[in-house]
């Protein structure tokens, strides 16, 4: 395969979303570096046909179910595995860009043989100002991850080394893909993207966050609520993934030393949440929540990790 790059995007039934973040591809990156591969999660609202008529210069697969973020976007990756790319690129069919992110990413790998991946600084694309992540760390004390997103961050000009990438934008060499496997279709979708970040850094190399490069990201598409009888925006089924996942990544990767801590500080977090929901009567969430304490907490580690 002549091009270096394949950028993976993961379609779910928002045929919108995607055909604006490929429009912004074309328009500002150099076709001659990537191909795009078009993963559909088995959309109902025949968004295949919608984007190969607009698009039809393109790669696409078809998952034909909907395989979650991390077995959509891996048909995506074993294709570009299969085909010879050097790099493949994971981008959120809800991101846009307005120049060229890719070059600096592809030059930063190539230039840095210790470094296995790297993410650009991702904003809010409704608020162009504003950092939506900034690069990604671990608390091993309290056993939470989270994103810098302060004023400060947008004046870094140097990469740094970072915990884990965000799965709305990271690239990644397809060697080391090879080596320690795809997405963990386990978690089906969040915290997939951390398992990930941490199997690479323990067994392959250095993550980076290259701050002076920029995509735009809109947010929870997927994940918001499309029918008027909700319990808030967020759909109930999101409470439920979150917190499997990352009480099964809690039980992977964090210090045992620190487990007491992590109990504690989760549990208060927990009743406050489960707390809020009863108030509110948001029973169905509530339910969810319950269920994904139990699954992370009591599910083998050998059904989550072949």
């Amino acid at each position: 395969m002549s091009k270096q790059v394949a950028i993976i995007l993961l379609n779910w039934n928002t045929p919108t979303h995607t055909a604006n973040c490929i429009e912004s591809i074309i328009k500002n990156c150099n076709s001659e570096d990537y191909d795009l591969i078009i993963a559909d999660n088995g959309s109902t609202d025949d968004s295949l046909s919608i984007l190969k008529s607009k698009f039809p210069q393109h790669i696409y697969i078809d998952n034909k179910a909907n395989l979650g973020f991390a077995g959509g976007n891996n048909t995506a990756l074993k294709f570009s595995i299969e085909h010879n790319y050097t790099f493949s690129l994971l981008l959120n069919n809800d991101t846009e860009v307005d120049e060229d992110f890719l070059t600096p990413l592809t030059a930063h790998l190539n230039a840095n043989a210790n470094a296995v991946a790297v993410q650009p600084a991702i904003y809010y694309l409704n608020n162009k100002e504003q950092l939506w992540n900034g690069g990604s760390f671990f608390n091993p004390y309290f056993g939470f991850t989270y994103s810098k997103n302060s004023k400060s961050r947008q004046a870094l000009k140097t990469p740094e080394k970072v915990d884990w990438l965000t799965g709305c934008c990271f690239l990644i060499r397809n060697s080391a893909l090879k080596e320690i496997g795809l997405l963990n279709e386990k978690f089906f979708l969040y915290y997939e993207d951390v398992e990930l970040s941490f199997r690479l850094r323990e067994q392959c190399g250095e993550l980076h966050y290259l701050p002076t490069t920029k995509v735009y990201h809109e947010a929870g598409v997927s994940g918001k609520q499309r029918s008027k009888n909700t319990e808030g925006t967020l759909s109930p089924i999101i409470h439920y993934y979150v917190n499997r996942n990352k009480i099964w990544f809690l039980r992977k990767y964090a210090n045992p030393f620190f487990f007491v801590m992590m109990f504690i500080n989760n549990s208060i977090y927990y009743s406050m949440v489960l707390c809020y929901f009863m108030l509110r009567n948001r029973r169905k969430k509530a339910a969810y929540l319950v269920q994904a304490i139990r699954e992370g907490l009591f599910t083998p580690k050998s059904s989550i990790w072949l």
